[in-house]
């Protein structure tokens, strides 16, 4: 006989009722929910079981979680964006340590931009290429400085000539010094243009790019160092390579507003803008162009070429090759009003070009009516007196002024007709004096009676800087004090 016994489930309380019967539903739910996380949890634990060496990822991933968590085992976006907060120099530091945090500290967004100041020096070579080539084809914004070392100085080191002896025979040592020292400077300088360019010839993503030589490997002592240059490169191989790369670089653009060239020895020529195409030139906002190393009247950009830099805002030209019709061609409709002229008058120009064709005073008048809130800034490098008269044309929005002198002073005629004309624009006036004699600094030998400096800080109203740098032995110091209208400074180095 066999006796069979029933075995009641559990049933949830109140499932007899309608509502009750929904809530063990529910109830059943859950636990149906909670096996299947289990399985699913079973399943993984199974399969990192088998794995070769899944033990040490579970531990790095435990580790995660821990104190013991180390800086390799964090992802690479989170990296990149620790790093964003680093300066640059920080970041550069921070590449030394591994070779992952160097693939992270390089990646593209953490240089949109780039700014370097080199010293014309072969040490300087590796680092210069350790960046170029981790940055150069993706930067955005690429700005970069030379500077050389005192390579005018003739004394003060060894191997400086600094024993020679005196006469004609330590001269001749001297200057001998001197001309190694400057071959080693501009074969440097060659290497490191070459470096740069060579870098970024493939970038597609550069918006701003500026150039900048150091105006002591331009000239020694007033005078453009031609013979030099001839004896590092007799050919012309590097400079015509140089060239053809600047202009690789700008065919090869589809982004670029900024384009600034100053003193960089005969790397821009009077071709070189027309490989932009006419869809960059339409965009362009500003362009900077200065080389005094031009032959006879040729010039690095025309009139008919600057019509296609509709949108320009802001321009920096030799003054000898600011022509009357290139005012002219700025003063049309079509083109933008221009806010920024900067001008640069160098003697070497004034020489080999004339200045008959410059912008007269209603050139100027129309210019300013085109553009209300354009505002002019002129350096002036020994530019004689009778050529100042010349160039200061009433009607020019003068706000700042730079005089810069080797051979020739200022007299004071030039700042007394500068405080009476420009007295509504002027901010900034600078006199920096390198000239052996120093007596007539400024020269004021046509007015005894009035100082013009003092006048000039009287009449101009929005002069917020008058500075005077003079490189003599003795110094002598002259207080001022600031007014709520302008401030003045006085140095003597």
């Amino acid at each position: 006989m066999l006796l069979f016994l029933s075995v009641p489930q559990p049933r949830p309380p109140g499932a007899r009722t309608r509502a009750g019967a929904a809530r063990a539903a529910r109830w059943r739910r859950r636990q149906w929910l909670r096996l299947q996380q289990l399985r699913r949890l079973r399943r993984l634990l199974r399969g990192l079981r088998g794995r070769p060496g899944a033990g040490g990822r579970r531990r790095g991933r435990m580790a995660l979680c821990g104190q013991a968590a180390g800086a390799a085992s964090l992802p690479s976006e989170l990296i990149v964006h620790i790093f964003s907060f680093l300066p640059a120099p920080d970041r550069l530091r921070a590449s030394a340590s591994c070779s992952h945090w160097r693939e992270c500290l390089f990646y593209p967004a953490l240089w949109p931009q780039l700014r370097v100041c080199l010293r014309v020096s072969p040490a300087e070579q590796p680092r210069l290429e350790f960046l170029m080539r981790k940055c150069g084809w993706f930067v955005r914004e690429l700005r970069v400085e030379f500077a050389a070392e005192n390579y005018l100085s003739g004394g003060g080191g060894p191997g400086d000539g600094g024993g020679a002896d005196p006469g004609t025979g330590g001269e001749e040592v001297e200057a001998v010094q001197l001309s190694s020292r400057w071959l080693e400077v501009l074969r440097t300088y060659l290497e490191l243009v070459l470096c740069v360019l060579v870098s970024i010839r493939n970038n597609r993503n550069l918006q701003k790019f500026s150039l900048f030589g150091d105006i002591s490997v331009l000239q020694q002592q007033g005078n453009l160092s031609n013979t030099y240059l001839s004896k590092v490169d007799p050919d012309g191989k590097k400079i015509k390579q140089i060239q053809q790369l600047f202009e690789e670089i700008l065919s090869n653009s589809r982004q670029l507003k900024w384009l600034s060239c100053g003193f960089m020895l005969e790397i821009v020529t009077p071709t070189s803008l027309s490989s932009l195409s006419n869809s960059i030139a339409n965009t362009m906002e500003h362009l900077s162009l200065l080389d005094n190393n031009i032959p006879g009247n040729s010039t690095l950009i025309t009139a008919v070429e600057l019509e296609r830099f509709v949108n320009l805002r802001s321009l920096a030209l030799g003054f000898c090759d600011f022509t009357a019709e290139m005012a002219r061609v700025l003063s049309e409709s079509n083109h933008v009003p221009l806010q920024r002229l900067s001008l640069l008058a160098h003697n070497v120009s004034v020489m080999h070009k004339s200045l008959d064709s410059m912008p007269n005073d209603e050139h100027w008048k129309a210019l300013s009516r085109r553009s209300p809130s354009l505002r002019v800034y002129i350096m002036a490098f020994d530019i004689k007196s009778d050529d100042m008269l010349k160039i200061l044309k009433p009607s020019i929005p003068l706000e700042r002024i730079h005089f810069d002198s080797y051979i020739t002073c200022v007299s004071g005629a030039i700042v007394d007709l500068i405080s009476r004309q420009y007295d509504k624009f002027l901010t900034h006036f600078i006199l920096m004096n390198d000239v052996i004699d120093t007596s007539g600094f400024p020269d004021l030998s046509d007015n005894r009676n009035e100082d013009p400096l003092v006048l000039l800080a009287w009449r101009c109203t929005k002069l917020s800087l008058l500075a005077i740098h003079e490189t003599v032995s003795s110094r002598h110091c002259l207080a001022l004090e600031p007014s709520s209208s302008f401030c003045v400074l006085v140095r003597h180095i």
